[in-house]
């Protein structure tokens, strides 16, 4: 057993590898290419798809060692990260994120009237703390939390992706999941506080447990992470300082995991950028192009005004979902494979509805929909210009005035024009904060 201190703590590390397993695990890893199984996504199910995905986001590495104390020895590049240890501040970083003058003013009828804060669905029983969050970050990252200790919540939700996967279906312990992962950036603001795309989580504190359990995803019992954190001596001093005391329960876990998730706000775009240089969001922004505000332009402006009627859907300051609830948005013209809120429900005028995302930083989130099935924001464009299907259930914001699905005419100006101030959303610090990066991964 080898112990290390971190500041006054002293935690003895559980799954030490002698010098010869080391130098066998790294004589493996170089015949394997050092390749990886990953994922455990949003929702399970197997898929056909076949698709690579890697354990972990490359991009995330750990903090510096100028900035952090690692809880147990240095790992070396051969130690599986299942018997890694994670690398943490000695003072937990603030996850107190300030939130933009904008994200506190409702906005145009067009853009849904309410104010960003009007939609936060926090468990007053729950708020975010610094040490809570920071317990949250290491149970998120942990892959020992699935049957094969290969998979960890940030398996499928990878920063660099805003907390999304980067591929159509993600690889979890028992094959692949049946829809792309949802982006995990601002859900702290969601106003009917339902989550996964069927919204079969009441809560957020309900929906971080479910991956867990799953059996495509991560094949745990409740009763069994709990028994997995408890036998990681890394977790006591987090349990004392998230909680008061060391002891272990699936209660702690799920709210510490819920904490991690509401801290991942993203407020830092050219978009945010420029909002706090005007009085008024359908304003032109000073830091944008014409082209970029045209798109804006666009995007803010009804189908009936001329303009793409985006903002129906994805709705304020952040471009989440409003007041509407699960919307279907004509991909197909019957609902077959995937039942969407239905499943959940059982209401049929939830029949090919789907939870709507919002869209910070969906320039990085490629695929998109609920089934991953378009690779650019091109295909995306192309879809709701000419492509919307004749659902029955199909959302009125896709009626055009004859009933039948709007078809927008876009030019090609335009469709560029859209994709452009779509591209504003992206907060480039967001998908490189320390406080959000994988603890198990050193430089």
């Amino acid at each position: 057993m080898a112990e290390a201190k971190t500041g006054e703590t002293t935690t003895t590390i559980d799954s030490t590898v002698s010098t010869g397993g080391v130098f066998l695990l790294v004589a493996l890893l170089m015949l394997l290419g050092q390749a990886c199984a990953a994922s455990g996504s949003s929702d399970g199910n197997t898929s056909p798809s076949s698709v690579s995905v890697p354990l972990i986001d490359a991009a995330n590495a750990g903090p510096s060692p100028s900035t952090s104390t690692p809880t147990g020895p240095t790992t070396t590049a051969g130690v599986p990260f299942h018997q890694r240890v994670p690398v943490l501040p000695e003072v937990p970083f603030s996850y107190d994120t300030e939130l933009p003058d904008h994200f506190f003013s409702a906005v145009s009828e067009e853009m849904g009237r309410l104010a960003v804060v009007q939609f936060d669905s926090t468990d007053l029983e729950n708020r975010v703390t610094d040490a809570g969050a920071a317990l949250g970050r290491v149970l998120f990252y942990d892959v020992n939390f699935s049957r094969g200790r290969s998979v960890a919540c940030g398996s499928c939700h990878l920063q660099s992706s805003s907390f999304t996967d980067s591929t159509q279906f993600s690889l979890g312990v028992n094959g692949f999941t049946r829809r792309n992962s949802m982006s995990l950036a601002n859900a702290a603001f969601n106003l009917d506080g339902r989550f996964f795309w069927d919204e079969r989580a009441a809560i957020l504190e309900d929906q971080v447990l479910m991956p867990f359990a799953d059996p495509i995803e991560m094949g745990l019992s409740v009763d069994e992470v709990v028994q997995r954190a408890e036998s990681k001596s890394y977790y006591r001093p987090l349990f004392e300082a998230a909680f008061g005391d060391d002891h272990v329960n699936a209660d702690r876990i799920r709210r510490a995991l819920a904490q991690f998730v509401r801290a991942m706000v993203s407020v830092n775009s050219r978009y945010d950028e420029g909002r706090a240089q005007v009085e008024s969001a359908v304003e032109p922004f000073p830091n944008f192009t014409d082209e970029e505000n045209r798109g804006k332009e666009l995007f803010i402006t009804s189908q009936s005004d001329g303009g793409a009627g985006c903002a129906a859907c994805h709705t304020s300051e952040a471009q989440l979902l409003g007041t509407t609830g699960p919307l279907n948005n004509g991909l197909d013209a019957l609902s077959v494979n995937d039942l969407g809120v239905f499943e959940t429900t059982g209401d049929a005028h939830h029949l090919g509805a789907f939870r709507v995302p919002s869209l910070r930083n969906v320039e990085v989130t490629a695929p998109y929909m609920h089934d991953g099935r378009f690779r650019t924001l091109d295909e995306v464009i192309d879809h709701y210009d000419e492509g919307v299907q004749p659902h029955q259930n199909l959302s009125g914001f896709l009626l055009g005035d004859t009933g039948r699905p709007v078809r927008l005419g876009l030019s090609d100006e335009d469709r560029a024009a859209l994709i452009a101030h779509l591209e504003t959303l992206t907060d480039p610090t967001f998908l490189t904060d320390e406080r959000f990066r994988n603890p198990f991964v050193q430089n």
